[in-house]
């Protein structure tokens, strides 16, 4: 499916790298600063799963009986594009879910941006859920079938947010759109800064197949890969201006709405791998959510 991926011009966008000695980059202005995990991350539970390999250049995220575990950015911030490079647990998953979001870390008016991989029985299709929540609604629920395997090698995973629109990727394919339709007093999560966040996890109660396959323990422990984390963005608290500035990247042309060719992967992922919209969940929404009848 290499003919698929879409690579836009970097010729605007400084490459950061940050994490772990070096490795990623989390500095959010055009100056950028290498960073180490500890500076720039806090484990937000079960340190004792979370491993780093070759010297920090990949983090190891595990999940036994006793526990998952998780991670979190100790900044948060406001509009421009996070990824990561992930290698998720192989063989038999299910029950499993391995997750990478933005939050921002507020109770009821939590804006959220989520990618969630749901662990799978060994052959079938894994399956990734992405959700937006804007001003505490949420329940937008999209899933996806991966069109290779995910647990073979690291494929890379990104979250453009912008004032039009927040853009879920995988490898520069998109495979959701989130606009912004505030116009028609529809919420769109712009005005709450939002933390880096990552787990695994125990979810058999849903994550593969509405909770019928569980997690088979004896298979365990399970473990997840990250490397290469990139993300550009307005830190907050940091210059006021910066959110706001229609010069930062990220909110010129070129990123205000896919181009033609991210328009054709766009349509050939829905056709082909789009397996539950929310907006066609007519049991869960008897009258469309007014999102989707404006176009997501």
């Amino acid at each position: 499916m290499a003919t698929l991926a879409y690579h836009p011009s970097l010729r605007n966008i400084i490459p950061i790298s940050l994490f772990l000695h070096s490795l990623l980059a989390f500095s959010f202005t055009a100056l950028a600063r290498p960073a180490t995990f500890t500076q720039d991350f806090r484990i937000t539970w079960a340190d004792s799963h979370i491993k780093q390999i070759g010297g920090g250049s990949t983090i190891q995220l595990v999940l036994d009986q006793n526990s998952g575990c998780g991670f979190a950015s100790k900044g948060k911030y406001l509009f421009g594009k996070v990824s990561v490079a992930i290698k998720l647990i192989p063989g038999d998953s299910a029950g499993t879910v391995t997750a990478f979001y933005m939050n921002s870390d507020t109770d009821t008016i939590r804006d959220e941006l989520d990618f969630e991989f749901l662990g799978n029985r060994s052959g079938q299709p894994y399956t990734v859920q992405t959700n937006v929540y804007a001003h505490g609604k949420g329940d937008r629920e999209q899933r996806v079938n991966l069109w290779f395997d995910p647990a073979a090698e690291f494929h890379t995973y990104s979250i453009l947010w912008n004032h039009h629109h927040v853009v879920f990727s995988v490898d520069e394919i998109p495979i959701r759109v989130y606009k912004n339709n505030e116009a028609k007093g529809i919420p769109f999560p712009k005005f709450q800064p939002m933390g880096v966040y990552s787990t695994l996890w125990e979810a058999d109660d849903w994550a593969t197949r509405g909770g019928i396959e569980k997690i088979d323990w004896s298979k365990a422990p399970f473990y997840a890969y990250m490397q290469s984390f990139e993300l550009e963005g307005c830190a907050v608290p940091g210059p006021s201006t910066c959110p706001s500035s229609p010069s930062n990247w990220w909110e010129g042309a070129a990123y205000q709405q896919l181009n033609a060719a991210q328009a054709r992967s766009y349509r050939w992922v829905r056709m082909n791998h789009l397996i539950y919209d929310y907006c066609t969940d007519k049991s869960r929404y008897p009258v469309t959510p007014p999102e989707c009848v404006a176009g997501i």
